[in-house]
């Protein structure tokens, strides 16, 4: 069955036909490794899970890159600001590798927590000094970057097109809009490929332009046309990347090659949270760790990734968070009836229909919220078949949900320790009830569930368990 996606390039879907037989060729924008990675930047890493699972079980191979970024990352994605590292050594009085290290390592936990499959090659920046060195000595030569006094800017003007992905009119171009620019540029949109460090710069290299270190947009450029050569398959991030970062890998790699590096480009929309904006400043840049607080498992956030399809915003909210959870453990449920249910016989084209209309689904750029529906039908099914389970296992292999272990969470969940305001509000109700206080008891059910608590009243008490 075909694969088609969608190419931010083209603004169309498209058939995937890959370049090469041997493998499809996948770069992803990775993260900058100076801070915890949140709910929003795993949206981009489930889209990422998806993408990959979908072309595996499409039969295809995969040579997947993906960068890490521990150094030339400024605060903004323009030649504005400071490097990101080197706010936070600062900040955490730790050696910039240091705080890479420590960073990078939490965001592959969390990544595995997912169920996220790691790509084939991860690309550190700072391993690939020399490969972009040489990237900038080709644009160079070729005559689309030149040296001030500041750094080796590039030169748009000698591009038959910029932008090509966003459209935007040059004037609302982002780099050198809004900053002071440097009167050495030739044009104030130029953008810079290699910066030379101030005296108190802690990550910088002997190069032929003096110590200096690299741009955030060359680091792609240079670490994807080494692992994939000079066009590949397909390039993902998120929409945030399309109107300054992908636009200047395109510009960088047109200079030094000739060519658009990535046949398909593909960007996965904001996670909002609560109606608006994820910010720092607004104390809303949740992580896997503060909804595992609240009773949200790593996996449930998930499944909530699949409630919206990756080119449309998603709006995150506890309470959605929560009914989320739920969903999941009754999906487990579900499965754990099926998989303990003997052989039915079901008819092999019931089975074989429930597959094609989930391969349709994911196949047709990557539609996770009707792949679910499906999952759905076959759960709630009335008949409990051990065929059923084997089923829902094989689409796992894309939903990556873990079910096989489906039995073991819905265990561990029982015997969670209540956090202690969960066991206080416990209390409380149970003296609300011996007063027969029932609109008390009311209140504080509602607030325990809203916790992600299951409130049970028996004849032998109340019991509280994990959603």
């Amino acid at each position: 069955m075909q694969v088609t996606l969608y190419n931010t390039l083209t603004k169309k879907k498209e058939d995937f036909v890959p370049l090469q037989k041997e493998a499809v060729r996948i770069y992803t924008c990775g993260p900058t490794v100076y801070s915890y990675a949140h709910i929003g930047n795993f949206r981009a890493y489930i889209f990422m899970d998806n993408l990959r699972r979908t072309l595996e079980y499409n039969g295809y191979t995969l040579k997947h890159v993906m960068n890490l970024t521990d150094v030339g990352h400024l605060e903004s994605d323009a030649d504005e600001g400071e490097d990101k590292m080197e706010k936070a050594a600062r900040r955490e009085n730790k050696d910039p590798y240091e705080i890479a290290k420590f960073y990078a390592d939490i965001f592959f936990r969390d990544m595995g927590r997912l169920h996220i499959e790691k790509p084939e090659i991860i690309a550190k920046a700072t391993d690939h000094i020399p490969e972009m060195m040489s990237f900038v000595e080709e644009l160079i030569k070729n005559g689309y970057a030149y040296e001030t006094s500041r750094a080796i800017y590039f030169d748009i003007s000698k591009l038959d097109k910029y932008p090509v992905l966003s459209n935007r009119k040059l004037d609302d171009q982002i780099a050198g809009a809004r900053v002071e620019v440097d009167p050495e540029k030739r044009n104030p949109y130029d953008f810079a490929v290699w910066i030379k460090a101030p005296e108190n710069h802690i990550m910088k290299w002997e190069s032929p332009w003096g110590l200096s270190y690299p741009g955030w947009h060359l680091e792609c450029s240079a670490m994807s046309r080494k692992y994939l050569g000079d066009v590949f398959d397909i390039h993902t991030g998120g929409v945030d990347h399309i109107p300054t970062h992908h636009e200047n890998e395109i510009a960088q790699s047109k200079g030094c090659t000739g060519k658009i590096p990535a046949k398909i480009w593909m960007h996965v929309e904001f996670l909002q949270v609560d109606g608006g904006k994820m910010s720092k400043s607004l104390e809303n840049t949740y992580t896997l760790d503060q909804l595992q607080e609240k009773g949200i498992e790593p996996l449930a956030y998930k499944l909530f990734c699949y409630t919206a399809h990756y080119r449309t915003k998603l709006n995150f909210t506890f309470d959605s968070a929560l009914s989320t959870q739920k969903a999941l453990n009754r999906l487990r449920e579900a499965y754990v009836k099926h998989e303990e249910a003997p052989k039915m016989k079901i008819e092999e084209n019931k089975i074989q229909s429930y597959k094609e209309r989930f391969l349709e689904a994911i196949n047709d750029d990557l539609n996770m919220p009707l792949a679910m529906g499906i999952v759905w039908e076959i759960a709630r099914n009335e008949i409990k078949a051990k065929e059923w389970a084997d089923l829902l296992l094989e689409l796992d292999k894309v939903l990556a949900l873990d079910l096989k272990n489906s039995k073991s969470y819905l265990e561990t969940e029982k015997k969670v320790e209540l956090p202690e305001e969960i066991q206080k509000m416990v209390e409380e109700r149970k003296i609300a009830r011996q007063n027969k206080d029932w609109a008390k008891s009311d209140e504080l059910r509602e607030k325990i569930e809203q916790a992600g608590y299951h409130v049970k009243d028996t004849k032998e008490g109340m019991t509280v368990e994990k959603f």
